[in-house]
Protein backbone atom coordinates (compact mmCIF):
# COMPACT_ATOMS: atom_id res chain seq x y z
CA UNK A 1 0.00 0.00 0.00
CA UNK A 2 1.24 3.54 -0.76
CA UNK A 3 0.98 5.73 2.00
CA UNK A 4 0.56 9.46 2.12
CA UNK A 5 2.61 11.29 4.69
CA UNK A 6 0.05 11.49 7.11
CA UNK A 7 -0.84 7.76 7.07
CA UNK A 8 2.76 7.56 7.30
CA UNK A 9 3.11 9.11 10.61
CA UNK A 10 0.15 7.18 12.15
CA UNK A 11 0.56 4.09 10.50
CA UNK A 12 -1.86 2.26 8.45
CA UNK A 13 -2.97 0.13 11.24
CA UNK A 14 -4.49 3.05 12.56
CA UNK A 15 -6.32 4.28 9.29
CA UNK A 16 -9.92 4.31 10.59
CA UNK A 17 -8.60 6.42 13.74
CA UNK A 18 -7.16 8.82 11.02
CA UNK A 19 -10.46 8.32 9.19
CA UNK A 20 -12.28 9.25 12.03
CA UNK A 21 -10.36 12.64 13.32
CA UNK A 22 -12.34 15.37 14.82
CA UNK A 23 -12.10 18.97 13.33
CA UNK A 24 -9.97 20.49 16.06
CA UNK A 25 -7.12 17.95 14.64
CA UNK A 26 -6.66 19.77 11.48
CA UNK A 27 -4.41 22.13 12.81
CA UNK A 28 -1.87 19.55 12.43
CA UNK A 29 -2.55 19.11 8.97
CA UNK A 30 -2.14 22.95 8.06
CA UNK A 31 0.51 22.94 10.06
CA UNK A 32 2.13 20.23 7.54
CA UNK A 33 0.83 22.12 4.62
CA UNK A 34 3.16 25.55 5.35
CA UNK A 35 6.11 23.48 5.99
CA UNK A 36 5.31 22.66 2.52
CA UNK A 37 5.26 25.74 1.08
CA UNK A 38 8.43 26.14 3.47
CA UNK A 39 9.96 23.32 1.85
CA UNK A 40 8.98 24.06 -1.95
CA UNK A 41 11.01 27.22 -1.91
CA UNK A 42 14.18 25.50 -0.89
CA UNK A 43 15.85 24.15 -3.87
CA UNK A 44 18.03 21.48 -2.05
CA UNK A 45 14.47 20.14 -0.52
CA UNK A 46 11.98 21.00 -3.11
CA UNK A 47 7.72 20.48 -2.68
CA UNK A 48 8.24 16.86 -3.77
CA UNK A 49 10.97 15.83 -1.25
CA UNK A 50 8.86 16.86 1.68
CA UNK A 51 5.16 16.41 0.58
CA UNK A 52 5.28 12.79 -0.71
CA UNK A 53 7.88 11.70 1.50
CA UNK A 54 10.53 10.97 -0.21
CA UNK A 55 14.22 11.56 -0.05
CA UNK A 56 16.77 13.39 -2.28
CA UNK A 57 18.95 10.42 -3.95
CA UNK A 58 23.08 10.10 -3.43
CA UNK A 59 23.65 9.32 -7.00
CA UNK A 60 20.75 10.55 -9.95
CA UNK A 61 19.70 7.59 -11.93
CA UNK A 62 21.25 7.45 -15.36
CA UNK A 63 18.29 7.53 -17.72
CA UNK A 64 17.39 7.71 -21.75
CA UNK A 65 14.76 8.88 -23.17
CA UNK A 66 12.73 7.22 -25.92
CA UNK A 67 11.00 9.66 -28.01
CA UNK A 68 11.22 13.57 -27.60
CA UNK A 69 8.40 14.60 -29.29
CA UNK A 70 5.87 17.02 -27.56
CA UNK A 71 5.40 14.75 -24.30
CA UNK A 72 9.22 13.74 -24.14
CA UNK A 73 9.78 17.15 -24.24
CA UNK A 74 7.35 18.12 -21.22
CA UNK A 75 9.27 15.43 -19.31
CA UNK A 76 12.48 16.39 -20.13
CA UNK A 77 11.72 20.66 -19.30
CA UNK A 78 10.65 18.55 -16.04
CA UNK A 79 13.32 16.60 -15.03
CA UNK A 80 14.97 17.66 -11.70
CA UNK A 81 19.20 16.84 -12.39
CA UNK A 82 19.63 16.20 -8.39
CA UNK A 83 17.74 12.76 -9.41
CA UNK A 84 17.77 11.87 -12.89
CA UNK A 85 21.00 12.14 -15.03
CA UNK A 86 20.25 12.20 -18.76
CA UNK A 87 23.12 10.02 -20.69
CA UNK A 88 21.37 9.28 -24.09
CA UNK A 89 17.82 10.03 -26.02
CA UNK A 90 16.29 8.25 -29.21
CA UNK A 91 14.07 9.15 -31.53
CA UNK A 92 13.50 8.46 -35.21
CA UNK A 93 12.55 12.48 -36.55
CA UNK A 94 15.86 14.63 -36.65
CA UNK A 95 13.39 17.55 -35.54
CA UNK A 96 12.80 15.38 -31.98
CA UNK A 97 15.89 15.00 -31.77
CA UNK A 98 16.99 18.51 -32.54
CA UNK A 99 14.31 20.17 -29.86
CA UNK A 100 15.32 17.63 -27.35
CA UNK A 101 18.48 19.57 -26.68
CA UNK A 102 17.25 23.33 -27.79
CA UNK A 103 13.77 23.01 -26.58
CA UNK A 104 10.31 23.65 -28.48
CA UNK A 105 11.24 27.14 -29.59
CA UNK A 106 7.99 27.76 -31.87
CA UNK A 107 6.79 30.25 -29.20
CA UNK A 108 7.17 31.87 -25.87
CA UNK A 109 4.87 29.49 -24.93
CA UNK A 110 5.68 26.24 -26.21
CA UNK A 111 9.31 26.98 -25.23
CA UNK A 112 8.19 27.85 -21.60
CA UNK A 113 6.48 24.11 -21.57
CA UNK A 114 9.54 21.92 -23.45
CA UNK A 115 12.44 24.02 -22.34
CA UNK A 116 15.21 21.42 -23.74
CA UNK A 117 18.13 19.64 -22.13
CA UNK A 118 20.43 22.58 -22.38
CA UNK A 119 18.32 24.58 -20.15
CA UNK A 120 17.84 21.95 -17.72
CA UNK A 121 21.37 21.04 -17.54
CA UNK A 122 22.65 24.38 -17.99
CA UNK A 123 25.09 23.26 -21.43
CA UNK A 124 25.81 25.88 -22.99
CA UNK A 125 25.88 24.25 -26.25
CA UNK A 126 24.71 21.39 -28.36
CA UNK A 127 28.08 20.45 -28.73
CA UNK A 128 29.02 20.85 -24.67
CA UNK A 129 25.50 18.55 -24.62
CA UNK A 130 26.39 15.82 -26.96
CA UNK A 131 29.52 15.08 -24.83
CA UNK A 132 27.40 14.34 -22.02
CA UNK A 133 24.24 12.85 -24.06
CA UNK A 134 24.31 10.05 -26.99
CA UNK A 135 22.42 10.46 -29.56
CA UNK A 136 20.32 7.54 -31.25
CA UNK A 137 18.29 6.93 -34.19
CA UNK A 138 16.94 3.56 -32.95
CA UNK A 139 16.03 2.81 -29.56
CA UNK A 140 17.40 -0.87 -29.46
CA UNK A 141 21.09 0.60 -29.79
CA UNK A 142 20.21 3.10 -26.52
CA UNK A 143 19.61 -0.31 -24.73
CA UNK A 144 22.93 -1.58 -25.25
CA UNK A 145 23.88 1.50 -23.50
CA UNK A 146 25.18 -0.44 -20.49
CA UNK A 147 25.22 2.57 -17.64
CA UNK A 148 21.72 3.39 -18.52
CA UNK A 149 19.88 2.18 -15.43
CA UNK A 150 16.57 3.55 -16.64
CA UNK A 151 14.25 4.84 -19.77
CA UNK A 152 11.66 7.08 -19.96
CA UNK A 153 9.49 6.43 -22.86
CA UNK A 154 7.35 8.73 -24.68
CA UNK A 155 6.61 7.39 -27.91
CA UNK A 156 3.37 7.26 -30.35
CA UNK A 157 0.48 4.59 -28.07
CA UNK A 158 1.38 1.60 -30.47
CA UNK A 159 5.12 1.74 -29.36
CA UNK A 160 4.76 1.52 -25.48
CA UNK A 161 4.15 -2.57 -25.18
CA UNK A 162 7.44 -3.44 -27.84
CA UNK A 163 9.78 -0.94 -26.14
CA UNK A 164 9.11 -1.05 -22.71
CA UNK A 165 9.33 -5.09 -23.05
CA UNK A 166 12.32 -4.90 -24.76
CA UNK A 167 13.75 -2.38 -22.17
CA UNK A 168 12.91 -4.77 -19.07
CA UNK A 169 14.07 -7.58 -20.68
CA UNK A 170 17.94 -5.22 -21.19
CA UNK A 171 17.11 -4.80 -17.53
CA UNK A 172 16.00 -1.19 -17.23
CA UNK A 173 13.74 0.08 -15.14
CA UNK A 174 10.75 1.51 -17.28
CA UNK A 175 8.48 5.16 -16.88
CA UNK A 176 6.30 5.05 -19.96
CA UNK A 177 3.77 7.53 -20.58
CA UNK A 178 0.10 6.82 -20.36
CA UNK A 179 -1.72 4.48 -21.77
CA UNK A 180 0.35 1.68 -20.31
CA UNK A 181 -0.21 0.10 -23.53
CA UNK A 182 -2.57 -0.01 -26.98
CA UNK A 183 -4.53 -3.21 -25.40
CA UNK A 184 -5.11 -4.88 -22.35
CA UNK A 185 -3.39 -8.25 -23.23
CA UNK A 186 -0.43 -5.88 -23.87
CA UNK A 187 -0.61 -4.25 -20.04
CA UNK A 188 -0.45 -7.48 -18.67
CA UNK A 189 2.06 -8.95 -20.27
CA UNK A 190 4.45 -5.76 -19.26
CA UNK A 191 3.03 -5.96 -15.57
CA UNK A 192 4.24 -9.48 -15.33
CA UNK A 193 7.48 -9.19 -17.13
CA UNK A 194 7.84 -6.31 -14.93
CA UNK A 195 7.68 -8.99 -11.48
CA UNK A 196 9.60 -11.37 -13.24
CA UNK A 197 12.35 -9.43 -14.21
CA UNK A 198 12.23 -7.54 -10.42
CA UNK A 199 12.29 -4.16 -12.25
CA UNK A 200 10.04 -1.43 -11.65
CA UNK A 201 7.52 -0.28 -13.87
CA UNK A 202 5.70 3.03 -13.86
CA UNK A 203 2.77 5.05 -16.16
CA UNK A 204 2.90 8.64 -16.26
CA UNK A 205 -0.77 8.78 -14.95
CA UNK A 206 0.61 12.37 -12.88
CA UNK A 207 -2.30 13.47 -11.29
CA UNK A 208 -0.58 10.98 -8.70
CA UNK A 209 1.39 13.01 -7.70
CA UNK A 210 -0.41 16.37 -7.60
CA UNK A 211 -0.68 18.53 -4.54
CA UNK A 212 -4.05 19.62 -5.74
CA UNK A 213 -5.29 16.48 -6.13
CA UNK A 214 -3.88 15.06 -3.29
CA UNK A 215 -5.45 17.52 -1.09
CA UNK A 216 -8.24 16.77 -2.44
CA UNK A 217 -8.39 13.65 -1.58
CA UNK A 218 -7.59 14.74 2.06
CA UNK A 219 -11.06 16.92 1.88
CA UNK A 220 -12.63 14.07 1.16
CA UNK A 221 -11.73 12.21 4.10
CA UNK A 222 -12.75 15.26 6.49
CA UNK A 223 -16.12 14.81 5.43
CA UNK A 224 -16.44 18.11 4.00
CA UNK A 225 -18.65 17.39 0.97
CA UNK A 226 -19.98 14.05 2.47
CA UNK A 227 -20.76 11.35 0.27
CA UNK A 228 -19.95 11.33 -3.25
CA UNK A 229 -22.77 10.32 -5.24
CA UNK A 230 -21.72 11.67 -8.70
CA UNK A 231 -18.98 13.02 -10.84
CA UNK A 232 -18.87 15.14 -13.94
CA UNK A 233 -15.79 15.36 -16.22
CA UNK A 234 -14.93 16.88 -19.46
CA UNK A 235 -12.24 17.88 -21.30
CA UNK A 236 -13.36 20.37 -24.17
CA UNK A 237 -11.50 21.67 -26.87
CA UNK A 238 -11.35 24.17 -29.76
CA UNK A 239 -9.76 21.74 -32.07
CA UNK A 240 -11.31 22.12 -35.45
CA UNK A 241 -10.86 20.98 -39.00
CA UNK A 242 -8.89 24.10 -39.62
CA UNK A 243 -7.27 24.48 -36.78
CA UNK A 244 -6.17 20.49 -35.29
CA UNK A 245 -3.62 19.93 -32.30
CA UNK A 246 -3.89 16.68 -33.59
CA UNK A 247 -2.73 17.26 -36.91
CA UNK A 248 0.36 19.16 -37.25
CA UNK A 249 1.75 19.99 -40.57
CA UNK A 250 3.70 17.57 -42.13
CA UNK A 251 7.60 18.17 -43.08
CA UNK A 252 7.09 19.43 -46.58
CA UNK A 253 4.29 21.89 -45.77
CA UNK A 254 7.32 23.85 -44.14
CA UNK A 255 8.43 24.82 -47.46
CA UNK A 256 7.00 28.02 -48.31
CA UNK A 257 7.95 29.19 -44.90
CA UNK A 258 10.96 28.58 -44.75
CA UNK A 259 11.13 30.40 -48.13
CA UNK A 260 9.55 33.48 -46.84
CA UNK A 261 12.18 33.58 -44.05
CA UNK A 262 14.70 33.08 -45.77
CA UNK A 263 13.95 35.99 -47.79
CA UNK A 264 13.19 38.08 -44.64
CA UNK A 265 16.52 37.48 -43.17
CA UNK A 266 18.11 38.46 -46.34
CA UNK A 267 16.72 41.81 -46.04
CA UNK A 268 17.09 42.16 -42.46
CA UNK A 269 19.08 45.03 -41.32
CA UNK A 270 19.56 45.01 -37.27
CA UNK A 271 20.73 42.71 -35.01
CA UNK A 272 17.25 41.82 -33.19
CA UNK A 273 15.74 40.76 -36.58
CA UNK A 274 18.80 39.03 -37.84
CA UNK A 275 19.12 37.35 -34.68
CA UNK A 276 15.38 36.12 -34.78
CA UNK A 277 15.15 35.04 -38.73
CA UNK A 278 18.13 33.19 -38.16
CA UNK A 279 16.38 31.15 -35.19
CA UNK A 280 12.74 30.78 -37.11
CA UNK A 281 15.14 29.68 -40.07
CA UNK A 282 17.25 27.13 -37.92
CA UNK A 283 13.68 25.68 -36.91
CA UNK A 284 12.12 25.17 -40.05
CA UNK A 285 15.14 23.65 -41.42
CA UNK A 286 15.18 21.04 -38.92
CA UNK A 287 11.16 20.35 -39.39
CA UNK A 288 11.91 19.85 -43.30
CA UNK A 289 14.62 17.43 -42.42
CA UNK A 290 11.99 14.93 -40.90
CA UNK A 291 10.99 14.26 -44.77
CA UNK A 292 14.07 12.24 -44.46
CA UNK A 293 12.89 9.52 -41.85
CA UNK A 294 11.68 6.28 -43.53
CA UNK A 295 9.09 5.91 -41.02
CA UNK A 296 7.99 2.17 -42.48
CA UNK A 297 11.33 1.12 -41.13
CA UNK A 298 9.91 1.39 -37.71
CA UNK A 299 7.00 -0.11 -38.10
CA UNK A 300 4.60 2.28 -39.41
CA UNK A 301 2.26 1.70 -42.49
CA UNK A 302 -0.08 4.07 -43.51
CA UNK A 303 -3.72 3.32 -44.49
CA UNK A 304 -6.85 4.36 -46.00
CA UNK A 305 -9.88 5.49 -44.10
CA UNK A 306 -13.18 4.78 -46.29
CA UNK A 307 -14.96 8.05 -48.13
CA UNK A 308 -18.53 8.88 -46.46
CA UNK A 309 -21.30 10.00 -48.87
CA UNK A 310 -19.85 12.71 -51.47
CA UNK A 311 -16.15 12.51 -49.71
CA UNK A 312 -13.48 10.61 -51.43
CA UNK A 313 -11.49 8.15 -49.38
CA UNK A 314 -8.55 9.41 -47.11
CA UNK A 315 -5.18 7.67 -47.76
CA UNK A 316 -1.94 8.45 -45.71
CA UNK A 317 1.44 7.13 -45.50
CA UNK A 318 3.54 5.55 -42.95
CA UNK A 319 5.66 9.24 -42.10
CA UNK A 320 1.86 10.77 -41.65
CA UNK A 321 1.24 7.82 -39.45
CA UNK A 322 4.29 8.37 -37.31
CA UNK A 323 3.50 12.14 -37.07
CA UNK A 324 -0.52 12.56 -36.95
CA UNK A 325 -0.63 9.27 -34.95
CA UNK A 326 -3.17 10.22 -32.27
CA UNK A 327 -6.01 10.16 -35.67
CA UNK A 328 -6.21 6.49 -36.08
CA UNK A 329 -7.21 3.80 -33.85
CA UNK A 330 -4.29 1.26 -35.19
CA UNK A 331 -1.50 3.83 -33.39
CA UNK A 332 -3.87 5.45 -31.10
CA UNK A 333 -6.44 5.11 -28.56
CA UNK A 334 -8.30 7.91 -29.11
CA UNK A 335 -10.02 10.73 -26.66
CA UNK A 336 -10.59 8.39 -24.15
CA UNK A 337 -7.12 7.20 -24.30
CA UNK A 338 -4.73 10.84 -24.86
CA UNK A 339 -7.42 12.83 -22.20
CA UNK A 340 -10.15 10.39 -20.62
CA UNK A 341 -7.63 8.17 -19.05
CA UNK A 342 -6.63 11.41 -16.79
CA UNK A 343 -9.75 12.35 -15.65
CA UNK A 344 -11.19 9.01 -15.12
CA UNK A 345 -8.10 8.10 -13.19
CA UNK A 346 -8.85 11.46 -10.77
CA UNK A 347 -12.79 9.80 -10.81
CA UNK A 348 -11.50 6.22 -9.73
CA UNK A 349 -8.83 8.52 -7.07
CA UNK A 350 -11.62 10.58 -5.49
CA UNK A 351 -14.39 7.46 -5.00
CA UNK A 352 -10.97 5.27 -3.75
CA UNK A 353 -10.55 7.96 -0.69
CA UNK A 354 -12.11 5.60 2.00
CA UNK A 355 -10.56 2.15 0.85
CA UNK A 356 -8.47 0.91 3.68
CA UNK A 357 -6.37 -0.77 1.47
CA UNK A 358 -5.24 1.58 -0.53
CA UNK A 359 -6.40 -0.06 -3.80
CA UNK A 360 -8.45 1.43 -6.06
CA UNK A 361 -12.38 0.86 -7.06
CA UNK A 362 -13.40 -1.22 -9.72
CA UNK A 363 -16.39 0.48 -11.84
CA UNK A 364 -18.91 -1.98 -12.77
CA UNK A 365 -19.97 -0.64 -15.94
CA UNK A 366 -19.67 2.01 -18.73
CA UNK A 367 -21.63 3.06 -21.98
CA UNK A 368 -20.04 5.01 -24.58
CA UNK A 369 -21.58 7.14 -27.51
CA UNK A 370 -19.52 9.11 -30.11
CA UNK A 371 -18.00 9.56 -33.21
CA UNK A 372 -16.60 11.93 -35.82
CA UNK A 373 -18.83 14.38 -35.60
CA UNK A 374 -16.77 17.70 -36.57
CA UNK A 375 -13.90 16.21 -38.38
CA UNK A 376 -13.64 14.84 -42.04
CA UNK A 377 -12.74 10.79 -42.94
CA UNK A 378 -9.03 11.59 -42.71
CA UNK A 379 -9.33 10.06 -39.42
CA UNK A 380 -10.99 7.01 -37.89
CA UNK A 381 -10.27 8.08 -34.44
CA UNK A 382 -13.57 9.81 -32.88
CA UNK A 383 -13.85 13.41 -32.20
CA UNK A 384 -16.43 13.50 -29.59
CA UNK A 385 -16.97 11.14 -26.97
CA UNK A 386 -19.68 10.51 -24.15
CA UNK A 387 -19.62 8.32 -21.25
CA UNK A 388 -21.44 7.08 -18.32
CA UNK A 389 -19.60 4.94 -15.88
CA UNK A 390 -20.75 3.03 -13.25
CA UNK A 391 -19.05 2.55 -9.77
CA UNK A 392 -19.92 1.26 -6.57
CA UNK A 393 -20.94 3.28 -3.55
CA UNK A 394 -17.68 4.10 -1.14
CA UNK A 395 -17.78 3.73 2.14
CA UNK A 396 -17.97 6.85 3.60
CA UNK A 397 -17.56 8.63 7.23
CA UNK A 398 -20.60 10.38 8.26
CA UNK A 399 -19.89 12.88 10.81
CA UNK A 400 -22.57 12.44 13.14
CA UNK A 401 -22.94 8.95 13.05
CA UNK A 402 -19.30 8.17 13.12
CA UNK A 403 -17.49 5.79 10.39
CA UNK A 404 -19.64 3.18 8.68
CA UNK A 405 -19.42 0.97 5.86
CA UNK A 406 -22.79 1.50 3.37
CA UNK A 407 -21.58 0.77 0.51
CA UNK A 408 -22.40 -1.02 -2.41
CA UNK A 409 -22.25 -4.77 -1.18
CA UNK A 410 -24.67 -4.25 1.06
CA UNK A 411 -27.12 -2.30 -1.79
CA UNK A 412 -26.55 -3.27 -5.33
CA UNK A 413 -29.02 -0.22 -6.10
CA UNK A 414 -25.77 2.04 -4.29
CA UNK A 415 -23.82 3.75 -7.22
CA UNK A 416 -21.30 6.67 -8.17
CA UNK A 417 -22.09 7.67 -11.80
CA UNK A 418 -19.44 9.09 -13.47
CA UNK A 419 -19.84 11.22 -16.80
CA UNK A 420 -17.61 12.01 -19.18
CA UNK A 421 -17.50 14.08 -22.41
CA UNK A 422 -14.70 15.01 -24.41
CA UNK A 423 -15.40 17.04 -27.66
CA UNK A 424 -13.48 18.78 -30.48
CA UNK A 425 -15.39 22.43 -32.01
CA UNK A 426 -16.03 23.58 -29.12
CA UNK A 427 -13.96 24.48 -25.56
CA UNK A 428 -16.09 25.92 -23.81
CA UNK A 429 -15.96 25.26 -19.80
CA UNK A 430 -12.29 23.64 -21.03
CA UNK A 431 -11.23 20.65 -18.56
CA UNK A 432 -11.77 19.86 -14.98
CA UNK A 433 -14.18 17.79 -12.65
CA UNK A 434 -17.07 17.95 -10.58
CA UNK A 435 -17.36 16.21 -7.60
CA UNK A 436 -20.55 16.13 -6.07
CA UNK A 437 -21.67 15.27 -2.53
CA UNK A 438 -24.55 15.08 -0.20
CA UNK A 439 -22.77 18.20 1.71
CA UNK A 440 -20.99 19.92 -0.78
CA UNK A 441 -19.72 20.09 -4.07
CA UNK A 442 -16.14 20.31 -4.97
CA UNK A 443 -14.70 21.37 -8.55
CA UNK A 444 -10.88 20.98 -9.87
CA UNK A 445 -10.61 23.12 -12.90
CA UNK A 446 -7.20 22.62 -15.38
CA UNK A 447 -4.99 20.88 -12.66
CA UNK A 448 -4.52 24.55 -11.27
CA UNK A 449 -7.94 25.74 -9.61
CA UNK A 450 -10.03 24.38 -6.65
CA UNK A 451 -13.12 25.32 -5.64
CA UNK A 452 -15.71 24.17 -2.79
CA UNK A 453 -19.90 25.45 -2.72
CA UNK A 454 -20.57 23.95 0.64
CA UNK A 455 -24.68 22.91 0.96
CA UNK A 456 -27.15 22.11 -2.04
CA UNK A 457 -26.42 25.73 -3.62
CA UNK A 458 -24.06 27.56 -5.03
CA UNK A 459 -24.00 30.56 -3.12
CA UNK A 460 -21.29 29.15 -0.52
CA UNK A 461 -18.25 29.43 -2.27
CA UNK A 462 -14.72 28.87 -1.29
CA UNK A 463 -11.91 29.66 -4.19
CA UNK A 464 -8.15 28.47 -3.34
CA UNK A 465 -6.44 31.51 -4.84
CA UNK A 466 -3.19 30.49 -6.22
CA UNK A 467 -1.10 33.69 -4.44
CA UNK A 468 -2.01 31.67 -0.84
CA UNK A 469 1.07 29.80 0.34
CA UNK A 470 -2.11 28.25 2.62
CA UNK A 471 -5.60 28.15 2.36
CA UNK A 472 -8.17 27.50 4.51
CA UNK A 473 -12.66 27.85 4.86
CA UNK A 474 -14.53 28.72 8.02
CA UNK A 475 -17.66 26.80 8.46
CA UNK A 476 -19.84 27.12 11.66
CA UNK A 477 -17.59 23.72 13.10
CA UNK A 478 -14.44 25.58 13.01
CA UNK A 479 -12.07 25.84 10.11
CA UNK A 480 -11.24 23.02 7.74
CA UNK A 481 -8.33 23.03 5.55
CA UNK A 482 -9.19 23.81 1.83
CA UNK A 483 -8.71 21.56 -1.38
CA UNK A 484 -5.30 23.25 -2.11
CA UNK A 485 -2.53 24.17 -0.77
CA UNK A 486 -0.46 25.97 -3.25
CA UNK A 487 3.09 25.67 -1.98
CA UNK A 488 4.28 26.98 -5.20
CA UNK A 489 3.64 30.50 -3.80
CA UNK A 490 2.57 32.61 -6.73
CA UNK A 491 3.77 30.29 -9.33
CA UNK A 492 1.67 27.82 -10.92
CA UNK A 493 0.42 24.45 -9.26
CA UNK A 494 2.88 21.76 -10.52
CA UNK A 495 1.45 19.17 -12.34
CA UNK A 496 3.33 16.35 -11.19
CA UNK A 497 5.33 15.53 -13.75
CA UNK A 498 8.61 16.61 -11.69
CA UNK A 499 7.13 14.61 -8.63
CA UNK A 500 6.39 11.29 -10.31
CA UNK A 501 9.79 11.51 -11.98
CA UNK A 502 11.52 12.44 -8.81
CA UNK A 503 9.81 9.56 -6.89
CA UNK A 504 10.71 7.18 -9.61
CA UNK A 505 14.16 7.59 -9.20
CA UNK A 506 13.84 7.34 -5.39
CA UNK A 507 11.96 4.07 -5.54
CA UNK A 508 15.12 2.65 -8.09
CA UNK A 509 17.72 3.95 -5.11
CA UNK A 510 15.88 2.38 -2.35
CA UNK A 511 14.30 -0.61 -3.70
CA UNK A 512 11.97 -2.17 -1.28
CA UNK A 513 8.30 -4.27 -2.00
CA UNK A 514 6.72 -0.84 -0.54
CA UNK A 515 8.75 1.50 -2.41
CA UNK A 516 6.82 1.42 -5.64
CA UNK A 517 6.02 4.63 -8.12
CA UNK A 518 2.05 5.11 -7.11
CA UNK A 519 1.27 4.79 -10.34
CA UNK A 520 2.44 0.97 -11.17
CA UNK A 521 1.38 -1.70 -12.88
CA UNK A 522 -2.22 -2.82 -11.59
CA UNK A 523 -3.09 0.98 -11.33
CA UNK A 524 -2.02 1.83 -14.43
CA UNK A 525 -3.77 -1.69 -16.07
CA UNK A 526 -6.80 -0.21 -14.37
CA UNK A 527 -6.58 3.46 -15.64
CA UNK A 528 -6.12 1.85 -19.39
CA UNK A 529 -9.21 -0.89 -19.05
CA UNK A 530 -11.50 2.58 -17.77
CA UNK A 531 -10.25 4.40 -21.04
CA UNK A 532 -10.12 1.26 -24.01
CA UNK A 533 -13.40 -0.20 -22.59
CA UNK A 534 -15.48 2.75 -23.39
CA UNK A 535 -14.15 2.63 -26.82
CA UNK A 536 -14.94 -0.90 -27.24
CA UNK A 537 -18.73 0.47 -25.80
CA UNK A 538 -18.74 3.06 -28.59
CA UNK A 539 -17.71 0.46 -31.56
CA UNK A 540 -20.18 -2.00 -30.28
CA UNK A 541 -22.76 0.80 -28.87
CA UNK A 542 -23.71 -1.26 -26.08
CA UNK A 543 -23.09 -1.08 -22.69
CA UNK A 544 -20.06 -3.13 -21.10
CA UNK A 545 -20.04 -4.50 -17.90
CA UNK A 546 -16.49 -4.92 -16.19
CA UNK A 547 -15.39 -8.08 -15.70
CA UNK A 548 -12.75 -9.02 -12.33
CA UNK A 549 -10.78 -11.23 -14.66
CA UNK A 550 -9.79 -8.10 -16.44
CA UNK A 551 -8.09 -6.49 -13.64
CA UNK A 552 -6.48 -9.88 -12.63
CA UNK A 553 -2.65 -9.40 -14.30
CA UNK A 554 -2.12 -13.41 -14.31
CA UNK A 555 -5.69 -14.07 -16.08
CA UNK A 556 -5.96 -14.27 -20.01
CA UNK A 557 -9.51 -12.55 -20.12
CA UNK A 558 -9.31 -9.22 -21.56
CA UNK A 559 -11.97 -6.14 -22.61
CA UNK A 560 -10.91 -6.87 -26.25
CA UNK A 561 -11.84 -10.07 -26.15
CA UNK A 562 -15.43 -8.40 -26.94
CA UNK A 563 -14.32 -7.33 -30.30
CA UNK A 564 -13.57 -10.73 -31.15
CA UNK A 565 -16.88 -12.06 -30.24
CA UNK A 566 -19.23 -9.38 -29.87
CA UNK A 567 -22.04 -11.91 -29.20
CA UNK A 568 -20.76 -12.77 -25.80
CA UNK A 569 -22.38 -10.27 -23.20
Amino acid sequence: MNLTPEEKRIGKNNFNEYINKTRSDMLTRREFLAASAVAAAVPSVGLGTFYFGYNKVKDPIRVGVIGTGDEGSVLISNINPDYLQVVAISDIRPYNQWRAFHGDQRSPGTYAARQGLMNVYGWKSEDEAKKKVKVYEDYKELLKQSDIEAVIIAVPLVQHHPIAMAAMQAGKHVLTEKLMAHDIAQCKEMGRTSQEQNLLLATGHQRHYSVLYDNAVHTIRQDVIGKIHHIRAQWHRNNSPLKDSWKPPLPHEWADELKSVSEKLDRAKSAADIERYQKAKTLLEMQLLDKTVDAAKYGYQGGTVPGEGSLEPYTYGALEELIRWRLWDRTGGGLMAELGSHQLDAASIFISALREDGKKVRPLAVYCNGGRHTFTNDRDSADHVYCTYEFPAQPYFDTDSGYKYDGYEQDPEKKIVVTYSSINGNGYGGYGEVVAGTKGTMILDAEKDAYLFLGASTKTQITVKKDAAVSAYETAGGTIDAVETNALGSYPPSRGYQEEMEHFAWCIRNRDPENKPRCYPEVAMADAILALTANISMKLNRRIEFKEEWFDMDHPDCPEDLLKNPSVV
